[in-house]
């Protein structure tokens, strides 16, 4: 596959669809202000695949907010497009709390690069509300590469002179990572884009990958059947399996190697602020919660944090991941 992507992959992202008249809009923004929200079911798009990281997240929050609340909180998986189909749709929905998105750092930073027209801006179209900081990604090899070590996958690489690698989504942290290593060890990696992480690790089962990248939880299929060996992983360590080295710690240089990425939720920009106060109050009360906890454990990830604080997130790693990204040298679709 091809490190340029293709067009045809974002066509449905692209598509806009009539925006709510102007006057609906803000009565249904001022009746949240009022003191109205929630007055009835909440949707809560996730943009990613069920069976995933995010999907367990949208749903284990989702199911605690919809407790607190005393309305029913329905999750939609809206996958496609790196995270754009179901974002665009969030982005043109009532300002008025009642639809939220749950979706990953891809979806929040890094489709304003890769893709010409995601159908969302995100600085005009969305606010964020709260974000869960990203967990040591893993890197997975292929047993039959004989990688045990990032000197050893640069070392396979560089006999084989290409590889391939799996990742979850164009643009997405392990997209980023295969540039970065490209560029600091002159590899010839190429990425293999699937929708999401359970697609991802079902080809790693297969065999039909040498590498791929996702979370710690969603690799055990791989890795209990003994069809992927760790290497490496990303920015943080994982508790559960100390001995490995993070990719700084194995001597990659890349700035993006500091970012965490993360996982969150975000409303239409035009929500009232006191609802989105009031989500993400929600979002880090979350954290105590037994079925949350045991998703958060499940994952290795660090609890939800709030507005004030998520926001710092954004604005911290928003240049990292930019810079990243416009390196990639990708023609936005």
């Amino acid at each position: 596959m091809s490190a340029k992507l293709d067009r045809r992959h974002f066509v449905a992202a692209g598509s806009a669809a009539l925006a709510m008249p102007f006057v609906a809009r803000s009565a249904a923004a001022q009746g949240a202000s009022q003191g109205t929200w929630p007055s009835r079911q909440i949707r809560m798009i996730c943009s990613y695949p069920a069976g995933g990281q995010t999907d367990l997240l949208a749903r284990a929050y989702g199911e605690f907010i919809s407790k607190q609340i005393g309305k029913t909180v329905v999750v939609e998986n809206k996958p496609g497009a790196s995270g754009a189909i179901g974002t665009a749709e969030v982005a043109r929905a009532e300002p008025d709390g009642h639809t939220i998105l749950c979706s990953i750092s891809t979806t929040y930073i890094m489709n304003r690069v890769v893709m010409k027209n995601p159908g969302y801006d995100m600085d005009k179209d969305l606010t964020l509300v709260s974000v869960i900081p990203g967990a040591g990604l893993l890197l997975v090899a292929n047993p039959k590469t004989g990688v045990k070590t990032l000197e050893d996958f640069v070392a396979f690489a560089r006999k084989s002179g290409k590889v391939n690698f799996g990742t979850y989504s164009a643009g997405s942290s392990p997209h980023m990572t295969i540039n970065e290593l490209n560029k600091q060890y002159g590899l010839n990696i190429e990425p293999v884009h699937y929708r999401g992480e359970a697609p991802m690790w079902t080809g790693m089962l297969e065999g039909t990958l040498d590498a791929a990248m996702g979370s710690y939880t969603a690799a055990q299929s791989v890795l209990q059947s003994d069809r992927g060996t760790v290497f490496a992983v990303h920015s943080k360590k994982v508790d559960a399996i100390p001995n490995v080295k993070t990719l700084p710690e194995q001597g990659a240089t890349s700035k993006f190697f500091t970012v965490s990425g993360f996982s969150g939720w975000a409303v239409p920009k035009a929500t009232p602020q006191p609802v989105v106060d009031r989500l993400a109050e929600l979002c880090v009360a979350a954290n105590n919660d037994p079925k949350v906890k045991e998703v958060l454990a499940t994952f290795v990830l660090e609890p939800a944090i709030g507005f004030k604080e998520t926001n710092a997130l954004y604005q911290r790693e928003l240049p990292i991941w930019i810079e990243s990204a416009q390196s990639l040298g990708l023609e936005p679709a």
